[in-house]
């Protein structure tokens, strides 16, 4: 395939408009791994605040994207209205909501879904090598922020004086907004398109690759499902040990 054709068929299976049907598009996806909740009883509340937990995590890891994309000189998320908080721009209402539940309240031992992507043209930024690292390692760097903000109120929150009660509840929460953003994070570099760790992994392999690269793409999803089911297990010693790491406790 010639460079040109190439490249514009990249930007079309890796930056998708917001208006193809959204069980196709390139999306994000996430997985915590069995363990990491095996011994929590999960019941329908605390399947809603895994959740909605899950929701604003991925929404902050999109907008992050779009926001670094802007620095770089493209504004398409903007003019897309999708640089926002607000969840009902970003989510998918089958694969952000309904499976999640169904996988928790089912007691799958994971979570898998997705997000509407964010809307980017690396053919904007004014540096297209660096500005698609950069955009890529947005949401990975958002979410790993997140999980050490809570993660480090964890450490230091033996020093407050909470009532029985509500010392579960607020273990509970925070643990599951550094767990779930830690294997956001983790699981995006997962050099596999669509995740981001694909996009920072070819942005370092000269044009020679590109044809390889076209080819790598065209099979990505069947990978990515081989890789969940059979090998995404070998990312939780990498979660627990970073989980350890920041709170100071064991999974």
């Amino acid at each position: 395939m010639p460079v040109g054709l190439n490249l514009v068929a990249r930007v079309l299976f890796e930056y998708p408009p917001p208006t193809i049907e959204p069980f196709f598009v390139t999306a994000h996806i996430f997985i915590l791994v069995r363990r990491c909740y095996h011994e929590v009883c999960m019941n329908a509340t605390n399947a809603i605040f895994y959740v909605a937990i899950l929701i604003m995590s991925v929404v902050i890891h999109e907008i992050s994207h779009g926001f670094m994309a802007e620095y770089f000189g493209d504004k398409t998320a903007r003019h897309a209205g999708r640089l926002t908080l607000n969840p009902l721009k970003h989510l998918d209402l089958f694969g952000s909501i309904i499976l999640p539940a169904f996988l928790i309240l089912s007691k799958a031992g994971f979570l898998f879904g997705w997000a509407k992507p964010m809307p980017y043209n690396p053919n904007n930024l004014s540096n297209r090598k660096w500005g698609t690292i950069c955009v890529a390692v947005a949401g990975v760097v958002a979410n790993l922020s997140i999980a050490i903000i809570f993660g480090i109120i964890i450490r230091f929150s033996s020093s407050f004086q909470f009532p029985a009660a509500l010392s579960s509840d607020f273990y509970f929460i925070t643990s599951a907004i550094v767990i779930i953003n830690l294997a956001l994070a983790i699981f995006n570099l997962v050099p596999i398109p669509p995740l981001d760790g694909s996009k920072i992994f070819f942005s370092f392999l000269p044009s020679s690759f590109y044809r390889g690269i076209a080819l790598f793409e065209q099979y990505s999803l069947i990978l990515l499902v081989i890789f969940i089911v059979y090998f995404s297990r070998y990312l939780y010693p990498i979660l627990a040990f970073l989980y350890n790491f920041i709170t100071g406790l064991a999974i």
